[in-house]
């Protein structure tokens, strides 16, 4: 067998997370599915210096009885992976949803993630996240398409919250498409 092509690369800091998702018997364990594309550090909250775009994959999880007394926030976990081989991560975190009756709902979710992307860097097309361990947060808005599908905006931000020297930060954009279990 032959080594890996050049557009694997950005994959290999999260094989460990994709086998892990991959291993799990989705149905019997996990609520919902979300699978997306992204607009790659879109600046609403910093600078426009990375390209391409990113595939997004979310998992989320029944919310264990534990969490009751926080308004019951579903655990979830994910990849991005940058289609120009800048900056990938793979998170993790809570997700709290508010159903506005009818189809439309709203979340915020607030967790952590890793990435491959350059700490400290003078190049202009590349962002210096400080950290290779960051928070990240998303909020976002949908709509159930049917009982099982909908469709979400979301808007994610990764950051260090200046614990680090350098903390420019990211943000994505996207449209998601997501099936419920």
């Amino acid at each position: 067998m032959g080594r890996a092509g050049p557009h694997l690369r950005p994959m290999r800091p999260f094989l460990p997370l994709l086998t892990l998702i991959a291993a799990l018997p989705l149905p019997a364990q996990a609520v919902e599915l979300r699978l997306g594309v992204l607009a790659h550090d879109v600046g609403v909250f910093g600078g426009e210096h990375e390209a391409g775009a990113d595939v997004d994959a979310e998992v989320l999880f029944e919310s264990p009885r534990v969490l009751a007394p926080i308004w019951s926030p579903r655990p979830h976990l994910g990849i991005s992976v940058n289609s120009a081989g800048d900056t990938s991560q793979a998170y993790a975190g809570l997700t709290w949803t508010w159903d506005f009756g009818g189809r439309l709902f709203a979340a915020f979710s607030l967790g952590g993630a890793v990435h491959d992307g350059k700490l400290g860097t003078a190049r202009q097309d590349r962002v210096s996240l400080g950290s290779r361990v960051l928070f990240r947060e998303s909020l976002s808005v949908g709509v159930w398409v049917t009982e099982r599908q909908n469709l979400t905006l979301v808007l994610a931000h990764i950051s260090n919250a200046n614990l680090a020297e350098h903390n420019e930060g990211m943000d994505q954009f996207g449209l998601r498409w997501g099936y419920r279990f």
